[in-house]
């Protein structure tokens, strides 16, 4: 038995209770994990903005030692450490073809899954196909990518999804060039990560925009140059800030309505909006034809920082090395599993970057 962060269902609190984990089949790993980020998507989970099969256990980046393996898997062995990748692509579908991984058709088919039990019986689900808010968890082989050399596995955590994100955000969904403007709108975890990639892809201004004071710290030292208390005037201010033309680059982080509109906004004629915050279907954004064709701007949504995993976490793991991107700035609190409930309410609130569970 193990002890896991369970949602027994949409809208229920989270229950830290024992599981019992089956051991690895085949074509599947088991680890033990050494940390866990506490990512908006959980909360999104939890509260039912996405939609899985329940009960699951939650968590979906992190990372951990390999325990055992099953049969035929051979790229990974006990003893290893291993970042976990909860949206794993198929290799053959429509997307995969195309080297869109990032869009894979059958990422998250393993969410439907049988994962695990309770001391009851109860069946539960892997929550994005991986469960990292347990103890040990046992994924697909593929959802088991090898941790990159000299960088602790409580740090490596960060990779499968805050970091891969943001850094994908800036690189392979907005293009950021040297010289450019950015602008970033929510500073939480992927927020910093965004602020990290843009100073790393040589941005000229490197603008924070988030409703929290406090959180301005945080942003400069990921490389913001400028900080921006959102209000319903933050276009204008972005302006000021950028000769009045606006930003050449925008990313959202947030998934609200208003926020995708100011990132809209804040960007120049011609300029880049990258939305990579999640909303709930029901919200609606409005633009009208004129400005569609006027402004010239571009608006694209962004999965899991358009990343393939296998091609960027070694140029991120080579980032880390030379010191260039710092994983530590994007935590501001290290937690246990009963601390995750209290990590949702600090989302909620708008305050702290990436809370992180240590096992």
């Amino acid at each position: 038995m193990v002890r896991a962060a369970v949602l027994p269902a949409v809208g229920a609190p989270l229950e830290v209770t024992d599981i019992e984990l089956p051991e690895p089949g085949p074509g599947q790993v088991r680890l033990r994990l050494a940390a866990a980020g506490v990512c908006h998507s959980d909360l999104s989970l939890s509260n039912g903005t996405m939609r899985v099969p329940v009960p699951a256990v939650l968590g979906h980046e992190g990372a951990g030692t390999v325990v055992s393996v099953g049969e035929g898997v051979t790229h990974v062995a006990p003893g290893d450490g291993v970042v976990l990748n909860w949206a794993p692509s198929c290799g053959t579908c429509h997307h995969c073809g195309l080297g869109e991984v990032w869009l894979c058709a059958d990422a998250l088919t393993g969410a439907g899954n049988i994962h695990a039990r309770t001391a009851d019986g109860t069946e539960l689900h892997p929550g994005l196909n991986v469960a990292a808010f347990a103890e040990e968890t046992v994924v697909a082989a593929n959802c088991a990518l090898p941790a990159p050399d000299g960088i602790p596995l409580t740090d490596a955590a960060l990779l499968g999804c805050a970091v891969l994100t943001g850094y994908g955000a800036v690189h392979h969904s907005a293009r950021v060039r040297a010289g450019e403007t950015v602008v970033v709108f929510g500073i939480g975890g992927v927020g910093l990560a965004v602020l990290q990639s843009a100073r790393i892809a040589g941005a000229s201004k490197i603008i924070a925009v988030d409703v929290s004071p406090e959180k301005e710290e945080l942003a400069r030292r990921a490389g913001a140059t400028d900080y921006v208390i959102a209000s319903d005037t933050t276009p204008r201010a972005i302006r000021r800030l950028t000769g009045g033309q606006g930003a050449d680059v925008a990313v959202e982080c947030v998934g609200r309505p208003a926020t995708i509109r100011g990132a809209w906004d804040s960007t120049r004629r011609g300029g880049r909006t990258t939305v990579v915050g999640i909303g709930g279907k029901d919200q609606q954004v409005t633009f009208n034809a004129l400005e569609i064709f006027h402004w010239g701007r571009t608006l694209a949504g962004c999965v899991y920082g358009n990343a393939d995993p296998a091609r960027d976490l070694p140029v991120l793991a080579d980032h880390i090395r030379a010191e260039r991107f710092d994983l530590s700035a994007l935590v501001t609190e290290r937690i246990t599993l009963d601390g995750i409930p209290a990590a949702f309410d600090n989302m909620i609130a708008g305050k702290g970057g990436r809370a992180l569970v240590v096992f």
